[in-house]
């Protein structure tokens, strides 16, 4: 059941990363000691490190409303975050990386954008990453001409962070992919249904411990390429299959 004290729920999805948990937790203590009607869901995505061993240490020294979601094996990006979000129980969600390369306080300037909008209730806020290296940039700009070409929806900066929309956009997420081309559905679907959105400025920053899951080294990069060129092109046939069974039927 929903609590109606929390106004914002924050999902961070966390594999490996029992380095960086600690200092997670000192960030996360900041925001919420001065931040009242904020949960934050850490899901422990299918570790195999010893995150949890940390995180039971970490949650047994403070009284905050920061609670861990196991998941006993990893089955990607996407069902790590989806897990997360179908447990928040706030009005607002967001999802965000876990590595601190992306600062968790970016979340509440984005939080604050959306509630300053016309209609909170149809708008979703982004991040747009910036400061980045030439090379980066290179490939995310790449990514959003080929996807805004092919869907025939403008995308930018796809998998920058944070995400954050209404709960209510949860139900729009059951068919989501459940590796990282959950970014690009979340984009799509929201753009697709007329939501509108906008974009919070923010500085990706460097990792301090372990590895990037997603695009951080150029293996990574291509890797991550070539899963959401596949993802593409797989939505664009679902939307021509759904085009002409509507023309079919009438």
């Amino acid at each position: 059941m929903d609590d109606p004290t929390v106004a914002l729920s924050i999902v961070l999805p966390c594999y490996n990363e029992a380095g960086n948990l600690p200092k997670i937790y000192a960030v996360l203590s900041e925001i919420l000691t001065n931040q009242p009607g904020i949960e934050v869901l850490l899901v422990n995505n299918g570790s195999t490190d010893s995150s949890s061993a940390v995180f039971a240490e970490l949650q047994a020294t403070h009284t905050l409303p920061i609670r861990v979601v196991e998941i006993a094996k990893n089955q990607g990006y996407g069902h790590g975050i989806l897990t997360g979000v179908r447990a928040a129980q706030g009005e607002f969600i967001a999802w965000s990386h876990a590595d601190l390369q992306t600062d968790p306080r970016d979340i509440l300037a984005a939080y604050e954008k959306l509630r300053q909008s016309a209609d909170p209730e149809k708008t979703v806020v982004k991040g747009r990453r910036k400061n980045r290296p030439l090379l980066d940039e290179f490939f995310t700009s790449g990514m959003a001409w080929l996807s805004s070409a092919t869907l025939g929806q403008w995308l930018h900066d796809i998998n920058a962070q944070p995400k954050l929309f209404p709960k209510s956009f949860v139900a729009l997420l059951d068919n989501a992919p459940t590796d990282f081309s959950l970014d690009l559905f979340f984009l799509y679907e929201a753009k697709k249904l007329g939501y509108t959105l906008l974009e919070q400025d923010v500085v990706f920053g460097k990792r301090e411990h372990g590895e990037a899951k997603g695009g951080g080294t150029m293996k990574g990069k291509l890797k991550l390429v070539k899963r959401t060129l596949a993802y593409i092109f797989e939505l664009r046939k679902t939307l021509k299959n759904s085009h002409g069974n509507h023309r079919t039927s009438h």
